[in-house]
Order: structure tokens, then sequence, then C-alpha cells
């Protein structure tokens, strides 16, 4: 979280608070903002984006070596591709958080044990579904405290978190699923 102790400074006449250097200058309006309730709670919900990635970079890595059998040959090496995308998606998710003022979460979410084929990529496609409905949440989020560019950095995560999800439905035979929350199907008429 943000830390506004003594490193705080009141720059009199002009109206803001500084970190050590007038660079770092801060308006009491952009102050109140870093403290506002609504961004604690964008903190908190990328936190539970990141233990996801930290999820799925788990269970790519696992499941694409221990997938077995011919037909799945294609699919595991998607997945192994998924776990250095989904490492990336971490960092970045990672950055935001600390940008914020918060501490980036190093507990991931629990990752499905299984050997068998079908499920490991029912709990991906399970998980991934998870993450795009976050994600979309994240983006209304971010820009309703004009949080633009990290807003911008989700947009880029979650196309690829369709990929995703399109590669494991594909891989399962399925078609991909409508994860449209109401919200989504509000904004889209």
């Amino acid at each position: 979280m943000l830390n506004v102790s003594s490193a705080w400074e009141w720059l009199p006449g002009d109206g803001r608070f500084t970190v050590g250097t007038p660079n770092a200058a801060c308006s009491v309006e952009e102050l109140a903002l870093a403290k506002s309730p609504e961004r604690k709670d964008l903190i908190a919900r990328l936190n539970e984006d990141l233990a996801r990635e930290y999820q799925a970079i788990i269970a790519y890595v696992v499941y694409s070596q221990t997938l077995k059998g011919a037909e799945y040959m294609a699919i595991a090496k998607e997945l192994e591709a998924h776990a250095l995308e989904e490492l990336q998606h971490a960092l970045t998710i990672a950055k935001h958080i600390d940008y914020l003022g918060g501490a980036p979460t190093t507990v991931p979410n629990a990752v499905k044990v299984t050997d068998e084929p079908r499920a490991m990529l029912r709990a991906d496609l399970d998980n991934e579904n998870q993450t795009i409905r976050g994600y979309r949440e994240r983006v209304r989020q971010c820009e309703a405290l004009g949080e633009y560019a990290i807003a911008e950095d989700i947009r880029e995560i979650l196309r690829q978190e369709q990929e995703h999800q399109t590669d494991l439905a594909m891989a399962l035979g399925e078609d991909v699923p409508d994860v449209s929350t109401s919200a989504d199907k509000k904004s889209r008429g």
C-alpha cells in the first residue's frame, strides 16, 4: 500500500506534496485518489489476477510436460508457449500493482492436479474463462480511475487470454465459451 509518512513533504506555495524531489510532487487531490477505496480495491483485484497468472504458469508448465497421448502433442507444445505468455502477464500486473502503491502477492491460486488429459485442459479452460471475466472488469475499473495506460496493458493481456481460451476450447472439441457477464451484455446493447 501507499505509505504516506514523514517521507511526504508539503510544498507551500504550490499546494503539492513531494517525496524528496519536485518531480515526484502530487496535488492534495492526487494524494487523496492514491488512498481512495476505489484504488485500494483495484490493487486487491489486480492481486487476485496476479494469483491466477501464477496459477496459470504452474498449470501450463506441469500440464505441457505431463499430457500423454499423440492427440495431445500439439496442444502440449501450445501450453508451453502459454506458460511464457502468462509469465509476461504476471510481470505486467505486478508492475502495475507496485505503480499503484500496492505489494504484489506471492501466492498462486491452487492448481488442479490430475493425470487425465481432458481434465487438465478443462481446468485450464475454466481458469481462462475466469481470468477473462476478471480482466474485463479490471479494464472498467482502471478507466473509472483514469488509469488508461493500465487499462491498455490489460486489454493486450485480455486479447492473449482469449487466444488461450480459443486454443483450449478447440483442443477439447468445443465452441469457445461465452463468458460475458451481464455488465458485458448491457454495454453491447
